[in-house]
């Protein structure tokens, strides 16, 4: 007989903490493309080095995954998101002091050291605190905190810039977050609400690294991140330097394809999940959605060859539909594949391959557009890429059901205690 889904006693309070976090993480990396066109002018910096300061910040992002994973595993994951948040927060409001290019790559690499400890203690602490019935409903707040982030940055960040600077917000901003801590300090799960089974070893990272559909979820996360943050790092500057959108406007209508894309996840997730209990396959609904969500988002190589300002925009929020779909599902697949003991070491991997895009789309993009002069190669090596992780997804990934590991296989061949 079935053991009924683990229920804790951890309030909701400590996963609006983490929605609110993931929301600033985006906020604070992507605010740099936001004051690109304002950044780029006062300094005079090329797009290749404009290029190089967006994808800085993935240098290290990606590169600290491992040594990220490492540490949630050997320490209070909560401590650790808290020291990565107030190192990553400060970085931002130093940002707005610095004075020159190689002060600026300094400080984007910090923040890339800060939020890199994010997505390993989020599924720590998920997989350790929240019980099964309940981490869906946690993903898709942490998920739609990293859409609801670039939107609100954008927004907010193209009107206060147009206004008062670039300067002033990103002081404004690293200290504001500041005041995420002391209620984290408050309401951060505490005790130990997912029980483990005794006698269970964390798998070795050779133990993940072999398995065929580790790979699955490292190269179609390496796919996928490089589409959203092309639009993440570059779209604002897309807008207004070959659309010439004003500042105002590009923050009204850079907003549009986040917060479609945010809404998407929610009502994507939620069908999902209905699915699911209605009794459909966990492998079929996964897969559907990392299949289909990402390949549809193709879509977007038509947006930079429509005249229209309005049909363009129109094609790309349709393309962020479509990518919202994908995203309910792929953090999913790896939280069922590596299951609680294993979660935060496959997240450290997975991050660090999949954020390497993030070096690498940023510092492309920027090489195409100086090269051309036009964006459209910059959106249609983005959509090869969204059709080339569909169908990793599709041909690569397995069953998505939990991982049987070595250890945990050769020690329960031993006979199990009787019990009462």
């Amino acid at each position: 007989m079935s053991s009924p889904p683990l229920k804790s006693s951890i309030p909701w309070s400590t996963a609006v903490l983490l929605f609110s976090s993931t929301a600033i993480n985006y906020i604070d990396r992507g605010n740099l493309s936001v004051a690109a066109p304002l950044l780029k002018d006062e300094l005079g910096i090329s797009a290749l080095r404009l290029g190089t300061l967006l994808s800085a910040f993935f240098w290290t992002y990606a590169s600290f995954q491992l040594v990220s994973g490492w540490l949630v595993d050997r320490y209070n994951a909560n401590w650790v998101l808290f020291v990565g948040f107030l190192l990553w927060s400060a970085s931002t409001a130093a940002t707005g002091l610095v004075a020159g290019f190689a002060s600026l790559l300094l400080v984007r690499l910090v923040l890339g050291i800060g939020e890199s400890v994010a997505y390993p203690a989020y599924s720590k602490i998920l997989a350790k605190h929240y019980g099964e019935n309940e981490r869906g409903f946690s993903n898709a707040l942490i998920d739609v905190g990293a859409k609801v982030g670039p939107a609100v940055g954008t927004l907010a960040g193209g009107i206060l810039m147009a206004r008062y600077g670039w300067r002033p917000f990103f002081v404004f901003l690293g200290l504001g977050a500041l005041l995420w801590l002391p209620c984290w300090a408050r309401w951060m799960p505490r005790g130990q609400a997912a029980a483990t089974h005794e006698g269970d070893v964390l798998p070795s990272i050779g133990e993940v690294l072999r398995r065929r559909d580790a790979w699955a979820t490292f190269i179609g996360l390496f796919c996928s991140n490089y589409y959203w943050y092309f639009l993440l790092t570059w779209l604002p500057f897309y807008l207004v330097r070959e659309r010439h959108f004003s500042m105002h406007t590009m923050a009204f209508v850079g907003t549009l394809p986040f917060a479609c894309t945010a809404v998407s996840t929610t009502v994507a997730g939620a069908l999902c999940y209905r699915a699911i209990v209605n009794g459909a396959s966990p492998t079929r609904v996964r897969r559907f959605c990392t299949v289909a969500g990402l390949g549809f988002s193709a879509i977007i190589v038509v947006v930079p060859a429509i005249r229209s300002d309005t049909a363009s925009i129109a094609i790309l929020m349709l393309a962020s539909v479509s990518y919202g779909v994908y995203t309910t599902s792929h953090w999913s697949i790896t939280q069922t594949l590596a299951g609680p003991l294993a979660a935060g070491r496959w997240t450290g991997l997975q991050n660090f391959v999949g954020n390497l895009s993030g070096v690498a789309a940023p510092a492309v993009t920027g090489y195409i557009v100086q090269e051309t002069g036009r964006f459209f190669w910059a959106f249609a090596v983005s959509a090869g890429f969204a059709l080339t992780g569909a169908m990793v997804y599709l041909w690569m990934l397995g069953p998505v059901v939990p991982a049987k590991w070595r250890r945990q296989a050769s020690s329960a061949a031993s006979p199990a205690p009787l019990s009462a």
